[in-house]
């Protein structure tokens, strides 16, 4: 039997690539080279389904423009805000993701940014590489401390939760705000908050785990930030769409925010210039999920849902 046609929108690590060509007739982008919204029709062509990135804008004039062979769309993220799941849904697309795999190296690199961002080790660290560290001094680069400090999560999913666990490692209070309290077993003692006022005004660290949409879009904005005890750090490994940018600036520039950690950006790879100007703020290039092991689990989980879903069943990665 003929193996179906993938098409494989961005080049991926090895062994997810090998995989795909095993079990497809993959075409690789071997070149790494972002494909245009007017490409992806072309590319496809004869493609029963499509390995997508969430560079990939697939709105639905995109959608409606692929050939009826594609089928499915698998995407390499957990998030799938990039895919208009009702067009792909009204044109017969089914679409999976690759949830659960990735929750421990993002919640990893959210701790990553809520120290470097309270210790300004990004401060730190240009000091030492521009030549300008004269020598240790008593009041050089004074931080804060996260160890007891109030921990504000907003979205306790499976990335929230596994951040939960990191930060009881630091004796942190554990506060957070979601759509529906967790049960008492997931909450694990953390304090639930059913309003934005309570939850930021115990947040002296934010750290951000919405998902993206127009539901979420720019929450974190001026009057929220206000609500937010004076010199809080903000963290984001979540959407650059939750956090208005303009407001952070602001607030980051009179200090009423200290610090902030960045891993997400509102039309990145553009990054509001605003932030290049500070100090005050971590900004790092998309690493959540980067490393080896996470970035393997998850084509292999997006290829096993592309493969279940041509053959007919239902996997526990579907979407749509």
């Amino acid at each position: 039997m003929e193996k179906p046609v993938l098409l494989v929108t961005r080049r991926l690590p090895p062994a997810v690539e090998a995989r795909a060509a095993r079990d497809f007739q993959a075409r690789l982008n071997s070149e790494d080279r972002p494909i245009a919204g007017n490409e992806l029709p072309r590319l496809a062509t004869g493609a029963a389904a499509i390995l997508a990135a969430p560079t990939d804008r697939l709105d639905a004039p995109a959608l409606a423009a692929l050939p009826e062979s594609v089928r499915v769309i698998g995407t390499f993220s957990v998030g799938f805000d990039h895919i208009d799941c009702a067009a792909a849904k009204a044109r017969g697309i089914a679409v999976c993701n690759t949830p659960e795999v990735l929750s421990v190296a993002t919640a990893e690199l959210a701790m990553l940014l809520i120290l470097a961002a309270a210790r300004r080790a990004g401060e730190g660290e240009r000091l030492v590489r521009t030549a300008r560290w004269s020598g240790w001094t008593p009041t050089q680069l004074l931080g804060i401390g996260v160890s007891g400090r109030r921990l504000g999560i907003l979205g306790m999913g499976r990335i929230g939760r596994e951040l939960t666990r990191i930060a009881r490692g630091f004796e942190m209070e554990i506060h957070y705000h979601d759509i529906a309290r967790l049960p008492p077993e997931r909450e694990q003692g953390a304090i639930f908050h059913a309003d934005d006022r309570s939850f930021l005004a115990a947040s002296e660290i934010l750290s951000l785990h919405a998902p993206g949409g127009a539901g979420t879009r720019h929450w974190l904005n001026a009057e929220r930030i206000a609500l937010l005890p004076k010199g809080a750090v903000i963290a984001n490994a979540a959407r650059g769409t939750l956090v208005d940018d303009a407001a952070l600036i602001s607030a980051l520039r009179s200090g009423h925010v200290a610090a902030a950690g960045l891993d997400v950006y509102e039309g990145e790879p553009r990054v509001h210039p605003g932030y290049l100007e500070l100090e005050n703020v971590v900004l790092l290039p998309h690493l959540g999920s980067a490393t080896l092991a996470t970035r393997d689990a998850m084509g292999f989980l997006a290829l096993d849902g592309i493969a279940a879903l041509l053959n007919g069943t239902s996997p526990p990665n579907r979407v749509v």
